[in-house]
């Protein structure tokens, strides 16, 4: 693996963060944009899960003790500092719904709206997975209300936080929007909730990894994210921070042996949490998940998030100018402090548009309401991103678009 000059991110330049292009064989073949929903395959997955089956292969039931058992955790130290969370505060699971689950699982809501806790606060740009689990998990006797976004591209915090008072049980908030990368002031959000003795669950899923994130200074209660994303880790790696003060007193009842003390000691007793990271996990870790995310999290890590950012910024402001030119509209932030790592633009039959663009090996994704989401990552070239708005312009002026207009791919 190619390794950078060192950890200050005021030392890279372009041509050394795009010298980890190697890295992902996905690049030599398309011009990939769409980190915003499943970063590029790190080419030393390959050799990580052949690890894994080569220890299954050799070593069978031994390699739990062997490492197993304790990869998540091992995991979720090695991305506990991206996060700049504490040791031994975060736990790795197979999707946000989950995690999510298992969180909400530690909390009495019927105790907390008779004693006047009896509302949840969040906005109408929630990632609708997490909506959905909100509104399947919360009792009637607590009110889920979401508070409307400003532009259908950001939030008015002050709406926002004037929403948040004495009945509020906690706020769920977006770090970024999925569908405009517009980014969330999350310090003054959690500020507010802890003054009025709420406490904040903050979803990092669209930040972690692109947008500089400290859960510790932001004195955040909880924070989902994945490895998914712009952390290149590919599928089942969500991971779920609990505040260490908070870690000892949750009792969740989404739980499994992994949680217990004694797991092997196969008690049929009330469970006996551990004081750790691994009080939030269930059963049987599915091993072959951690192999697949681990060599993203080490290259992001060796990248830093902070030279990340100062590249994504650059890109997305160059993004912003392209479109400009074209005259397709914007549907994020222009504002480089409130914009992630996405920008959407909004182009004339923008979905027609965005399936010649994959046709044509321009890979990016769609978003109903909001437009084509194109997301240059550390490993692209400005020259990848010219090209994709010059194809927008050349499938619109070519008519190339109308071949797509009878039919609706389910995954966009």
């Amino acid at each position: 693996m190619t390794a950078l000059p060192d950890s200050d991110s005021s030392a890279f330049s372009d041509a050394d963060l795009l010298r980890w292009r190697a890295e992902f064989p996905i690049l030599e073949t398309t011009n990939y944009l769409v980190s915003n929903s499943l970063g590029a395959m790190p080419r030393g997955v390959y050799d990580s899960l052949r690890a894994y089956a080569d220890t299954w292969a050799t070593r069978g039931v031994r390699a739990w003790g062997e490492g197993w058992w304790d990869m998540n955790a091992e995991l979720g130290n090695r991305i506990a500092p991206i996060i700049g969370a504490a040791p031994n505060s975060v736990s790795i699971h197979q999707n946000i719904s989950l995690a999510l689950s298992v969180l909400l699982s530690c909390f009495d809501f019927d105790a907390a709206a008779r004693s006047g806790r009896d509302k949840v606060v969040s906005t109408d740009m929630i990632f609708p997975s997490v909506y959905y689990v909100l509104r399947e998990t919360l009792p009637t006797a607590i009110t889920l209300e979401l508070v409307p976004n400003s532009d259908g591209i950001g939030i008015d915090l002050d709406r926002l936080i004037d929403a948040i008072d004495e009945r509020t049980l906690f706020v769920s908030l977006d770090h970024v929007f999925f569908r405009t990368a517009y980014i969330v002031d999350a310090a003054r959000v959690i500020e507010k909730a802890h003054k009025v003795g709420a406490f904040v669950i903050l979803d990092a899923y669209h930040s972690a990894g692109i947008v500089p994130l400290d859960v510790t200074a932001l004195n955040v209660d909880y924070a989902l994210a994945g490895v998914l994303k712009w952390m290149c880790g590919g599928p089942g790696g969500v991971f779920l921070y609990v505040r260490p003060d908070h870690l000892s007193t949750l009792r969740p009842k989404l739980t499994g042996w992994q949680a217990h003390k004694r797991p092997f000691a196969f008690e049929v007793d009330p469970v006996d949490l551990r004081d750790d990271s691994f009080r939030m996990l269930s059963g049987t870790p599915a091993v072959p998940s951690l192999h697949a995310i681990a060599p993203g999290i080490d290259i992001i890590s060796a990248v830093t998030v902070a030279a990340i950012r100062q590249n994504s910024m650059r890109q997305t402001a160059l993004l912003i100018e392209l479109a400009d030119a074209a005259g397709f509209p914007i549907h994020s932030p222009r504002d480089p402090a409130r914009r992630g790592g996405t920008v959407t633009v909004n182009p004339p039959h923008a979905y027609e548009v965005s399936r010649e663009l994959l046709a044509r090996g321009v890979i990016i994704d769609y978003r109903a309401n909001a437009g084509i989401r194109i997301s240059p990552h550390f490993y692209n070239t400005d020259a990848e991103i010219r090209a994709a708005l010059t194809t927008i312009s050349d499938i619109l002026d070519s008519g190339a678009w109308q071949q797509h207009t009878d039919a609706r791919a389910f995954v966009t």
